[in-house]
């Protein structure tokens, strides 16, 4: 059994998505700092786990895994 060029190909873009969202939420964090800190632990909660765990990852672990997105 051949390994498939998706696992390498998803891994590289989750790398690249992690980087990415980190630095849209790093660079809102000034205005994001103002704020009451539950707030803010509201804010990086949502904005770290379901955006960009839960809703993007799943898909791309699906499409690693079977070469399909649902």
């Amino acid at each position: 059994m051949t390994p498939s060029w998706r696992k390498p190909v998803g891994m590289l873009a989750i790398l690249v998505l992690i980087a990415l969202w980190v630095i849209a939420v790093a660079s809102a964090s000034g205005w994001v700092g103002n704020w009451h800190w539950l707030l803010q632990l509201a804010f990086y909660l949502v904005t770290g786990i379901i955006w960009l765990w839960i809703l993007p990852m799943r898909r791309m672990l699906l499409w690693m895994e079977t070469g399909r997105w649902r």
